[in-house]
């Protein structure tokens, strides 16, 4: 099993053509959380000529999980209609080390489904999550890509802004960043001042060690909609808290017409 992973920076087109052309008809299967580094690591799959054959998203019942996203996961079915991809959804209790059992066999049934050869992972710095997810690809027999594995988290945090990914604060449980945060949308001054809290505080930049979660509302791989938020709630505990999304809808891009229609989550 070999792992792909990605440069310390965010590539340009140019240093990425030979390896583009080596990973061209690529079947892969992403894991998929609906925030911000999963989307953004299916965008550079896609730029790498990958394709990507299902999103396949753990819900787990335990909030505390070391290895997944938890906050607002059903909204993931309308991440994958706005990018018009299948969606395996796949459940787990969140046990401690058990989960990955679970995560293995929801890849174990995926892959017979889809018949892809490549797990997509977003994880940037967290040896925990990359050293277990290489170990249930390669007893799967499963090539790894990860592309944002090891860059510069400030940089790439503007780098998503810059390149017009739409996201919001779903969960927070770190020192510096009070409820005001939760369901506030991430635009470029928002951006700069988590930079300074992170630096302030000493969390990590792009949330990487579970400081907060993101979901992305829009952004350019969102082809066939972007996501509208109708009814949500704040959920606080003294120092950590959710955004519980209560009900949402796929609204389609349409510039040109000021009607859309919706597609509201179950």
């Amino acid at each position: 099993m070999a792992a792909l992973s990605g440069k310390s920076h965010i590539q340009s087109n140019s240093t990425m053509s030979g390896e583009l052309l080596a990973m061209q008809g690529i079947k892969s299967a992403a894991l998929y959380s609906g925030g911000k580094d999963s989307t953004y690591a299916c965008a550079k799959a896609f730029e790498y000529g990958h394709e990507i054959v299902c999103l396949l998203t753990m819900w787990s019942e335990n909030p505390e999980s070391y290895m997944l996203h938890t906050a607002n996961i059903e909204v993931t079915k309308l991440s994958a209609r706005a990018m018009g991809l299948p969606h395996f959804l796949a459940r787990t209790q969140g046990k401690k080390e058990e989960e990955l059992e679970d995560i293995a066999s929801a890849l174990t049934d995926s892959k017979a489904k889809f018949g892809f050869d490549t797990i997509i992972t977003g994880a940037i710095a967290s040896r925990y999550q990359r050293e277990r997810i290489e170990k249930i690809a390669k007893e799967l027999d499963l090539k790894v890509f990860s592309p944002l594995w090891g860059v510069d988290q400030k940089t790439y945090f503007r780098t998503l802004v810059n390149e017009g990914y739409r996201f919001i604060l779903t969960s927070i449980s770190a020192e510096g960043l009070d409820r005001s945060w939760l369901g506030r949308e991430i635009g470029s001054h928002e951006a700069e001042i988590l930079m300074d809290l992170s630096s302030k505080f000493g969390f990590n930049a792009a949330f990487e060690g579970g400081e907060a979660e993101t979901l992305v509302l829009d952004c350019p791989i969102f082809t066939r909609g972007r996501i509208k938020i109708l009814r949500s709630e704040v959920q606080w505990h003294g120092y950590f808290g959710v955004l519980k999304i209560l009900e949402s809808t796929l609204e389609e891009k349409q510039a040109d017409c000021g009607e859309t229609s919706e597609l509201k989550s179950e």
